[in-house]
């Protein structure tokens, strides 16, 4: 379904003055959304295999959560957080610190996972100045990652959102970058998964020298990286190797889980992962978001160590700047609701063991698909890497967009995906063309989805690779 006729958008996003397919609700179990063609009214029904952005862990207006709604509305009153807390904030905090098993002390809630990572920036920058260490002002992340759309989230990030705005971010000479864990390409033949670890470890300790130590703040990192380039977990003992680096040196070892955490990934913080989180412990600040709230509110969060706590408790006693919306009571009870019914319900557990069904329906599905490269990922936070020749892992040329491409046949086929160019890399050509190298797919659904939705999906990505593999037979 199509729009043809552009009017007048009162909403400067996406195509400016082409308001597109708006979606009017959702439908059946919550799992489905409705979208309206704004000129004929034509409805299209969708299965909403990617919830948005990775946003949803409840389906779309669950009852016993928009009841509870009104109920918060009657009952919240708004505060400015540097002034006045309130319980909800307070509750909420606990909640996941205690979930954590000690990991985690304190939290700083926030609107946005952008705004989260930004906040954490002048954390860790803080954190350092109240031990006297002002030098520390680098911050070191990887290639190919996202970790929001701020000036400073972008600077931090990598891809090809950030070109654009090159000018106006944070030098980068503040903000080197170490390879992603990428073993579907980078890992050599014949190289064991110990010695490709021991490969990106041994990198980033020569991005810590080669910038002088003393100077760098912190890592930022993906725990399994995102959109840009498709959910690819760690390799066993990488975050280990990651963290002790930076202590080695006196950095701070940050997780970001905006993305695929609090039980996207099967567990309800990624990096207690058995099969590749830290053996032990957690990081010093771990964001989270999306599925906190589960697209009811705009929430998101900070989570700070016991340690890193400490070190302002024994020195200023707070943290520089409250932003209008951070700990909002509302936002907080909802996420609380959420986060309550996830576990009441077992659905990270539903999360892990249809997540597997999940991945391993895909494998069976795309195994003789010509296209479809690496499956990887999860959780239900799932990709499928898709290449033009299998044997040699060729991507399509970048002016094809083959993951826009996937994404319209699943559309057609009567789902939402992720469809994303520029998986391997983004480049400018002639400081002005930019260049989006591989495709992917992504899909993450709500925590709820059954057996019978993880047919549906590997049903319909794998007819979507064969839609792919006719329009270039033609």
């Amino acid at each position: 379904m199509t729009v043809d006729n552009k009017e007048t958008s009162y909403v400067f996003q996406k195509q400016i003055n082409d308001k597109g397919l708006l979606c009017v609700g959702a439908k059946g179990d919550g799992m489905y959304l409705v979208l309206e063609n704004p000129h004929t009214k034509e409805q299209k029904v969708l299965f909403d295999a990617i919830s948005g952005a990775a946003v949803n862990s409840l389906p779309h207006q669950d009852p016993e959560i928009t009841e509870a709604m009104g109920q918060f509305a009657k009952e919240s009153v708004y505060t400015f957080g540097a002034y006045y807390a309130n319980y909800a904030a307070e509750d909420l905090g606990k909640f996941l610190c205690d979930k954590s098993g000690g990991d985690f002390a304190s939290a700083l809630w926030t609107s946005s996972g952008s705004e989260a990572n930004e906040n954490a920036m002048k954390i860790i920058k803080q954190y350092h100045n109240e031990l006297k260490d002002y030098k520390r002002c680098k911050f070191i992340s990887r290639k190919q990652s996202y970790h929001g759309f701020t000036t400073g989230t972008l600077a931090i990030g990598d891809g090809s959102r950030k070109y654009q705005f090159a000018d106006i971010l944070i030098d980068e000479s503040k903000t080197p970058k170490v390879s992603p864990v990428y073993p579907y390409r980078n890992q050599k033949p014949g190289q064991t998964e110990e010695e490709y670890t021991k490969e990106l470890l041994d990198e980033l300790e020569q991005t810590f020298i080669d910038n002088d130590p003393s100077t760098i703040a912190g890592m930022i990192i993906e725990t399994v990286g995102g959109s840009t380039f498709g959910t690819s977990v760690p390799t066993k003992g990488y975050l280990d190797g990651c963290r002790e680096i930076c202590h080695k040196y006196g950095a701070l070892f940050m997780l970001d889980e905006v993305m695929c955490g609090l039980g996207r990934c099967g567990y309800p913080f990624t990096y207690k992962s058995p099969e590749f989180g830290l053996s032990s412990g957690g990081p010093d600040l771990c964001s989270v978001g999306k599925t906190i709230g589960s697209g009811f509110v705009t929430l998101a969060g900070l989570l700070i160590s016991p340690g890193v706590k400490k070190v302002f408790a024994e020195g200023s006693g707070s943290i520089l700047g409250a932003q209008t919306y951070h700990s909002h009571d509302f936002n907080c009870r909802v996420g609380l609701a959420v986060q309550k019914k996830i576990y009441r319900d077992n659905l990270i557990e539903n999360v892990r063991v249809n997540g597997a069904y999940l991945k391993e329906q895909l494998k069976l599905k795309l195994k003789d698909a010509k296209y479809a490269g690496d499956v990887r990922g999860a959780g239900n936070f799932l990709s499928v890497e898709a290449v033009k020749d299998k044997a040699t892992k060729e991507p399509f040329d970048p002016k094809e967009k083959v993951g826009t491409q996937l994404g319209n046949f699943c559309f057609e086929r009567g789902m939402t995906i992720m469809g994303v160019t520029g998986t391997i890399e983004s480049k400018l050509v002639n400081n002005s063309e930019l260049v989006c190298v591989g495709d992917h797919v992504t899909i993450a659904p709500a925590f709820t989805f059954t057996k019978e939705h993880c047919d549906f999906i590997a049903n319909t990505i794998a007819g979507a690779f064969a839609d792919l593999e006719k329009k270039y037979a033609a």
